[in-house]
């Protein structure tokens, strides 16, 4: 397998849009680099989320030895597995409030908000993060999983590679499966990722007329 020199970013967002695909099937000879992953993840993470607490964790599955453990646990994606440079595997932190201090102390240093707004937001957001249900919680994380989720793949088209999300693998093995808290980490979404064997094809859209309502 060789690896992909790194291709010039393409900031045309409608044609990363408009040009995205879910693809099925990747070119095995493409290796995405750690560098350029790491890229495109945090290209990703710029994403909103609830209360700016981030509460998606990322493994990036691209060993054999780890696409193997994933296999069975894919259900009919295989030929994804098998074929993408990596599969990425989301999933939400339920205890995603106890980045607070690293994320909103870094604000402060940054002079992004003066001291006194960020303890204001931890005054007002603390009690409610500590009696929040845990399906209150996993429906948080999901939503934000969800918003990463899709700027993943986006980031991905805009470096020049193609994806395909999947929901359908066993939710709840994927975390034991590769070492995680299963009731930490709740799992979201796996997203393929590499570079397209064939163009991939379009496919169509229900008219705005039919899923919008003005008033």
């Amino acid at each position: 397998m060789t690896t992909k020199n790194p291709t010039q970013v393409t900031n045309d967002f409608i044609k990363i849009v408009s040009e995205r695909r879910s693809i099925k099937k990747y070119d095995q000879a493409v290796k995405i680099s750690k560098e350029e992953m790491t890229k495109i993840l945090a290209l990703a993470t710029t994403a909103p989320s609830s209360v700016n607490m981030q509460p998606w964790r990322f493994l990036v599955i691209e060993s054999p030895e780890a696409k193997a453990k994933l296999a069975p646990l894919a259900r009919f994606n295989q030929t994804q597995v098998e074929t993408s440079s990596a599969v990425i595997a989301v999933f939400g932190d339920m205890n995603n409030f106890e980045k607070f201090e690293e994320i909103y102390g870094a604000a402060v240093e940054k002079g992004y908000m003066p001291l006194e707004v960020k303890e204001r937001i931890h005054t007002s957001y603390s009690g409610y993060f500590e009696t929040i249900s845990r399906e209150e919680m996993k429906d948080v994380v999901l939503v934000d999983g969800g918003l990463v989720s899709m700027q993943i793949m986006l980031a991905a088209r805009a470096y020049g590679y193609d994806t395909n999300p999947m929901g359908g693998f066993e939710k709840d093995k994927i975390a034991e499966a590769f070492g995680l808290d299963k009731e930490r980490y709740i799992p979201v979404m796996l997203i393929s990722i590499g570079k397209a064997a064939d163009a991939g094809h379009p496919s169509v859209r229900l008219p705005i007329d039919q899923v919008t309502e003005w008033k």
